[in-house]
């Protein structure tokens, strides 16, 4: 290339033929000038096919999205686009890319009632390489998805595919399938922010409350699994075949996996490290392999999570400490924090022995309601015995509960806590060998606004 930008040859047509100089600084001004404008636009072949067929065309910054869809008052199909363009910023953070060098990138979606619409504009292809789908499909910096009833699925399924286009082209990820699924979903869950008027996309890969993710379903999803004692380990999610992804139980477990992964404490830092690297099909045997990596403290950790998921489930709150304690030589005083889920109590049980344990004090687990006028706040205040007005998962919010680790549980299903002990007094036999964990009663998502600790005598 000369200086000027202008290829080598042209360069020296420019200087030997001077009749025809001002056309080649014309040539070479106009290419430029493209080149600083963006100028033609991304996907203008698409743009011009869709507004033949009389399609919808909506535009933003990192996204052109074709749909069929009637226009509506208060669909939401006019955010689409600007929530797209605020979610590729939290994908670049993810990644650590910096999001101003890929102001650039585009990606073309279809949003489609009628299939043959786009078939027959040309825009899903026809030649086999785009297999039947139900809900959406990717390729490349292209996708298309099925229309939704829902307005909340509809906009998790486009961010979904988006995050497939991300990875597929900025990326060129080519990794487990559990991974690329576990991803998308991950970086597409959200909930919207409409404190300004306009709903702004704020990223909640553990969504906070149902009503955030109407219709997703992956909470629901893997309790009715570990009810049904058909919960996947972490091993099982990792041997994923790229065909199990039709049934939601297997988005549900790849979230769950790249969940615990990416925001556990104890797994964060080693699997952004190996996020950093190729996303290919050596993924899984390359994090397995990377120094630090504890593959049974990882599986402990997945079989924990998906025992206690509910909406909200905070890592930091219910990171477990999974040491073996010492054993137990005669009473012990142990403290348990109202504001954290399984606690270690540091002493561990020998199968067979018999216990019992006594608990004081009080602690405050929440407001009397989200609604309650009272200034300052009404707050609920529990015992250890746990307060009626409000049940959790069949016991009384605010109970306190005692458990053990059990690798194989007498009525089957994954490893997974076995209360052996609840409320104020009560007597036990240890089933397993190790510690005592205990914790009150209350969802893992509002466990940041307690207070307080019991005092509990273990004997």
């Amino acid at each position: 290339m000369h200086p000027s930008g202008m290829p080598c040859l042209v360069w020296a047509i420019w200087v030997n033929c001077a009749d025809m100089r001002l056309a080649f600084l014309l040539l070479a001004f106009n290419s430029t000038a493209a080149l600083c404008c963006g100028a033609p636009p991304a996907f203008e072949q698409e743009t011009a096919a869709a507004r033949r067929a009389g399609l919808r065309v909506l535009a933003g910054e990192h996204l052109t999205l074709v749909t069929d869809r009637p226009v509506r008052e208060g669909d939401g199909l006019d955010d689409l686009t600007p929530l797209f363009d605020e979610a590729f910023a939290t994908w670049c953070d993810h990644f650590g890319i910096d999001a101003a060098r890929q102001r650039d990138w585009r990606a073309f979606g279809c949003l489609m009632i009628d299939r043959e619409r786009f078939r027959a504009a040309g825009l899903l292809p026809t030649d086999g390489r785009i297999p039947e789908f139900k809900n959406g499909f990717c390729d490349r910096d292209r996708f298309w998805l099925m229309d939704q009833s829902n307005p909340d699925y509809r906009r998790h399924l486009l961010l979904h595919e988006g995050v497939h286009a991300f990875t597929l082209t900025i990326r060129a990820a080519d990794a487990p399938p559990w991974y690329t699924e576990g991803i998308a979903e991950l970086l597409a869950t959200h909930r919207l922010d409409r404190t300004d008027g306009r709903p702004r996309f704020v990223l909640t890969p553990i969504p906070r409350q149902a009503s955030d993710v109407e219709q997703l379903g992956r909470i629901e999803r893997l309790r009715s699994l570990r009810e049904a004692r058909a919960a996947p380990s972490l091993a099982d999610v990792f041997a994923t075949p790229p065909t199990a992804h039709a049934d939601l139980g297997a988005y549900a477990a790849s979230w769950a996996a790249v969940a615990l992964l990416s925001l556990h404490p104890a797994h964060a830092g080693i699997f952004a490290a190996v996020e950093q690297g190729a996303l290919d099909a050596g993924f899984t045997r390359r994090l397995e392999a990377t120094a630090g990596w504890d593959g049974p403290r990882a599986g402990r950790d997945f079989d924990a999570f998906i025992d206690d998921l509910d909406y909200g489930y905070d890592f930091s709150r219910s990171a477990i400490d999974w040491s073996p304690g010492r054993p137990l030589t005669g009473p012990q005083a142990i403290t348990v924090a109202g504001d954290r889920g399984w606690q270690n109590s540091g002493w561990s049980l020998a199968t067979g022995e018999r216990h019992s344990l006594t608990a004081t004090g009080r602690i405050t687990v929440g407001q009397a309601s989200a609604g309650h006028d009272a200034s300052p706040p009404l707050m609920l205040q529990s015992e250890a015995d746990g307060i009626s007005l409000r049940w959790y998962r069949g016991r009384p919010l605010g109970r306190l509960l005692a458990a053990q680790w059990v690798a194989n549980p007498p009525d089957g299903g994954r490893p997974r806590f076995v209360v052996l002990a609840e409320g104020a007094a009560g007597k036990f036999t240890a089933i397993t060998d190790g510690p005592l964990y205990l914790k009150i009663n209350e969802p893992p998502g509002e466990l940041a606004d307690n207070t307080g600790a019991l005092a509990v005598t273990l004997q």
